[in-house]
Protein backbone atom coordinates (compact mmCIF):
# COMPACT_ATOMS: atom_id res chain seq x y z
CA UNK A 1 0.00 0.00 0.00
CA UNK A 2 1.55 3.01 -1.26
CA UNK A 3 1.16 6.01 1.10
CA UNK A 4 -0.04 9.63 -0.04
CA UNK A 5 3.69 10.83 -0.64
CA UNK A 6 4.34 7.60 -2.49
CA UNK A 7 1.97 8.82 -4.94
CA UNK A 8 2.65 12.26 -5.45
CA UNK A 9 6.24 11.53 -6.23
CA UNK A 10 5.39 8.71 -8.36
CA UNK A 11 3.28 10.84 -10.22
CA UNK A 12 5.45 13.55 -10.68
CA UNK A 13 8.55 11.59 -11.52
CA UNK A 14 6.13 10.32 -13.77
CA UNK A 15 5.43 13.49 -16.15
CA UNK A 16 9.15 14.40 -15.46
CA UNK A 17 10.23 11.07 -17.11
CA UNK A 18 7.70 11.63 -19.89
CA UNK A 19 8.87 15.25 -20.80
CA UNK A 20 12.43 14.07 -20.82
CA UNK A 21 11.76 11.34 -22.96
CA UNK A 22 10.02 13.67 -24.73
CA UNK A 23 12.60 16.87 -25.63
CA UNK A 24 16.00 15.52 -24.32
CA UNK A 25 16.05 12.22 -24.88
CA UNK A 26 14.48 11.65 -28.46
CA UNK A 27 17.59 11.13 -30.21
CA UNK A 28 18.72 8.25 -28.49
CA UNK A 29 15.39 6.59 -28.99
CA UNK A 30 16.02 5.24 -32.68
CA UNK A 31 12.93 7.48 -33.89
CA UNK A 32 10.66 5.01 -31.36
CA UNK A 33 7.54 6.67 -29.34
CA UNK A 34 8.40 5.92 -25.47
CA UNK A 35 5.27 6.81 -22.91
CA UNK A 36 6.02 6.43 -19.33
CA UNK A 37 2.58 4.27 -17.91
CA UNK A 38 3.09 3.68 -14.69
CA UNK A 39 5.91 4.53 -11.57
CA UNK A 40 6.23 2.59 -7.81
CA UNK A 41 8.23 4.44 -5.63
CA UNK A 42 10.17 2.29 -2.83
CA UNK A 43 8.93 3.62 0.81
CA UNK A 44 11.97 5.06 1.57
CA UNK A 45 11.89 7.44 -1.83
CA UNK A 46 15.11 6.06 -2.98
CA UNK A 47 14.07 3.21 -5.70
CA UNK A 48 11.88 4.29 -8.44
CA UNK A 49 10.57 1.35 -10.91
CA UNK A 50 9.68 3.12 -14.03
CA UNK A 51 7.39 1.09 -17.16
CA UNK A 52 7.80 2.20 -20.38
CA UNK A 53 5.44 1.40 -23.28
CA UNK A 54 7.50 1.50 -26.66
CA UNK A 55 6.10 2.00 -30.07
CA UNK A 56 6.70 0.24 -32.51
CA UNK A 57 7.03 -2.79 -30.67
CA UNK A 58 9.59 -4.13 -33.10
CA UNK A 59 12.27 -1.60 -31.60
CA UNK A 60 11.77 -2.63 -27.30
CA UNK A 61 14.48 -4.00 -27.50
CA UNK A 62 16.97 -1.46 -29.23
CA UNK A 63 15.42 1.25 -27.07
CA UNK A 64 15.66 -0.50 -23.95
CA UNK A 65 19.26 -1.19 -24.50
CA UNK A 66 19.55 2.48 -24.68
CA UNK A 67 17.64 3.42 -21.62
CA UNK A 68 19.59 1.33 -20.17
CA UNK A 69 22.92 2.38 -21.43
CA UNK A 70 21.86 6.06 -20.96
CA UNK A 71 20.65 5.41 -17.29
CA UNK A 72 22.84 7.83 -15.91
CA UNK A 73 21.92 10.57 -18.15
CA UNK A 74 18.25 10.27 -17.21
CA UNK A 75 18.27 10.39 -13.34
CA UNK A 76 20.72 13.42 -13.79
CA UNK A 77 17.99 15.19 -16.09
CA UNK A 78 15.40 14.03 -13.84
CA UNK A 79 17.46 15.48 -10.61
CA UNK A 80 17.58 18.62 -12.78
CA UNK A 81 13.95 19.02 -12.53
CA UNK A 82 13.03 17.20 -8.82
CA UNK A 83 15.57 18.79 -6.94
CA UNK A 84 13.51 20.99 -4.69
CA UNK A 85 11.37 18.72 -3.98
CA UNK A 86 13.21 15.55 -2.89
CA UNK A 87 16.70 15.35 -1.44
CA UNK A 88 17.64 12.10 -2.77
CA UNK A 89 17.22 11.94 -6.53
CA UNK A 90 15.73 8.08 -6.66
CA UNK A 91 17.49 5.25 -8.54
CA UNK A 92 15.91 3.90 -11.48
CA UNK A 93 14.91 0.32 -13.18
CA UNK A 94 13.06 0.41 -16.10
CA UNK A 95 10.68 -2.34 -16.98
CA UNK A 96 8.78 -3.02 -20.75
CA UNK A 97 5.04 -2.47 -20.13
CA UNK A 98 3.32 -4.86 -22.89
CA UNK A 99 0.15 -4.46 -22.15
CA UNK A 100 -0.43 -2.25 -25.30
CA UNK A 101 1.29 -5.12 -27.23
CA UNK A 102 -0.59 -7.70 -25.45
CA UNK A 103 -4.05 -5.72 -26.26
CA UNK A 104 -3.02 -5.13 -30.10
CA UNK A 105 -2.75 -9.08 -30.49
CA UNK A 106 -5.86 -10.22 -28.85
CA UNK A 107 -7.37 -7.45 -31.38
CA UNK A 108 -5.76 -8.92 -34.22
CA UNK A 109 -6.86 -12.67 -33.67
CA UNK A 110 -10.31 -11.33 -33.02
CA UNK A 111 -10.13 -9.54 -36.55
CA UNK A 112 -9.48 -13.22 -38.31
CA UNK A 113 -11.71 -15.04 -36.93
Amino acid sequence: METTRQQKIARQIQKDLGEIFLRDLSRLLDGAMVSVTAVRVSPDLGYAKVYLSIFPFEKKDVVMASVEKNNWLIRKSLGARIRNQLRVVPELAFFLDDSLEYIENIDQLLREE
